[in-house]
């Protein structure tokens, strides 16, 4: 198994999917393998971007295994752990250490926003459940829970399996934040692709990436750039892909990014429901602009 180090840019995959809305796992394998060919430091399957919400236990399971297979001890995989109850996250946590994921990325519980000491409880389990390194994920927009800087720290100061954080609010002064804190003790990593310049100016060492499963080479060379600090080479890369990068902002980002993902032949646009099929107008003015981009895609040397 590969190293944990929470560090670098990891995709929150995509999950492929047949025309039944099975699991697609070849096509799952060769994604990952493809991703890991253009030097990611880890996988997240699982996420919000992986549908997650939408799988079975079982299922999620099976994609664990599959993501595994393909990473073949190249690069830890770090799978999204959340679930409506404390007791399923926690077996969850516990199925990923049996399979050989090499950490956690551990999230509040869906629909219920209880106070902090609820929420603490519920991360404290998954914490608890395994040895594996864990990354906790703020993002307050999508799952109604908003983990403070100073939540953040008193679980750092008292599990040291806690590693680092994917920062999704919005505001990099989160990261600012949890730094002055926290100093070193946390990896900080940026959770929205509009953010991740910004992120990393402020401190972040990594990038939980979106866009890059279907760009993988613009999306690391922009991290590098970022944080090797060549500003103009960043913000020039920045400008290009940014229109691109804001489809991972709004409600409707899985059927975006699969959009893209069919668009450039890196995957399909197949997602289960609740998600529906964008209106004709968005989808057409999201393929302009998946087409105009690509017209004027700049040369990465």
């Amino acid at each position: 198994m590969a190293e944990m180090v929470f560090e670098g840019v990891m995709p929150a995959i995509t999950t492929h999917l047949s025309s039944d809305m099975s699991i697609d796992h070849q096509a799952l394998h060769q994604h990952v393998d493809w991703l890991i060919g253009h030097g990611v430091s880890g996988i997240v399957p699982l996420g919000s971007l992986g549908e997650g919400a939408t799988m079975s236990f079982d299922e999620k399971g099976s994609v664990l295994e599959s993501c595994v297979a393909a990473a073949n001890g190249r690069v830890p995989i770090v799978p999204g752990i959340a679930s409506l109850s404390t007791a399923e996250a926690v077996s969850l946590a516990k199925t990923a250490e049996r399979l050989g994921c090499g950490g956690l990325m551990i999230l509040p519980p869906y629909v219920y926003q209880g106070p902090w000491f609820e929420i603490k409880a519920h991360f404290v389990a998954m914490l608890e459940a395994t040895p594996l390194p864990c990354m906790l994920y703020n993002n307050p927009a999508a799952y109604g829970t908003d983990t403070t800087p100073e939540q953040i720290a008193e679980l750092a100061a008292e599990h040291g399996n806690l590693k680092a954080v994917k920062e999704s609010s919005g505001d990099v002064r989160r990261i600012t934040a949890i730094r002055a804190l926290v100093g070193d003790r946390l990896a900080l990593f940026a959770g929205l692709d509009d953010m991740v310049v910004e992120g990393v100016a402020m401190g972040a060492v990594g990038w939980i990436a979106g866009l890059i499963n279907a760009l993988p080479r613009e999306s690391m060379a922009l991290f590098e750039l970022a944080r090797a600090g060549e500003d103009q080479k960043a913000f020039e890369l920045y400008r290009w892909f940014l229109p691109l990068l804001r489809l991972d902002t709004v409600p409707e980002f899985v059927q975006l990014i699969k959009l893209v993902q069919a668009e450039l032949g890196t995957g399909t646009e197949t997602f289960r429901p609740p998600r529906q099929v964008l209106t004709d107008e968005q989808r057409e003015a999201t393929v302009a602009l998946i087409r105009e981009r690509m017209a004027s895609r700049p040369p990465l040397g």
